[in-house]
């Protein structure tokens, strides 16, 4: 007589089997990781990322180690404004030195002639009015004509700020973002506005 397998056995290897579902387990929990990885750079490249102020040069506005989110996307859509406080890659010059992103608010837009005297900035020879910085400029700068794709960045703490009016304006390609959110610290949480 043959033998008949016994119909209750499970095969070794079955769907069900405990060696079977703890490989499964380990797959998607790979699979898991793997993809949140890939959502995590994804949005850090594209989206939005996390920066801190390492300065003082946007006092009062931004404090050292207050904590902001980055808009990386909007400025796909549409050009950078005067009042936009920015983050940026140093520029030709400056990554000579540097490698750390700065952070400024866009003063002067391509073709505009700014300049500062008296202390305060005349934009096209009319001054603006910005209640948003630490202290009136102890200095004069200008005028000058912005050249196109390229933007005149300041610090709010103009006379302690290393910005354009130390080394020249900054091409739009290296604008990575607009600061939108701080989110640290919590008691100051809330957004990083426009001022123009």
């Amino acid at each position: 007589m043959s033998s008949v397998p016994n119909q209750d056995q499970k095969p070794k290897n079955s769907p069900s089997s405990p060696s079977h579902n703890e490989e499964n387990a380990w797959v998607e929990g790979i699979k898991t990781i793997g993809l949140s990885i890939i959502l995590a750079l994804g949005i850090r490249t594209f989206v939005a990322e996390a920066r801190y102020i390492p300065s003082g040069s946007m006092l009062p506005t931004l404090e050292i180690n207050d904590r902001l989110i980055i808009d990386k996307l909007s400025y796909r859509f549409t050009e950078p404004q005067r009042g936009d406080v920015v983050v940026f890659n140093p520029t030709e010059e400056l990554s000579l030195q540097y490698n750390d992103a700065f952070i400024k608010r866009i003063i002067g837009l391509p073709g505009e002639t700014l300049e500062v005297r008296d202390g305060q900035v005349f934009v096209n020879g009319e001054p603006i009015e910005e209640d948003y910085i630490a202290e009136e400029p102890q200095y004069k700068w200008g005028p000058e004509t912005i050249p196109e794709g390229q933007f005149l960045v300041l610090g709010d703490n103009r006379n302690n700020s290393f910005d354009s009016h130390y080394w020249g304006f900054v091409p739009r390609e290296n604008i990575i973002g607009r600061a939108v959110v701080r989110f640290w610290p919590l008691d100051r949480l809330g957004g990083v506005d426009r001022t123009f």
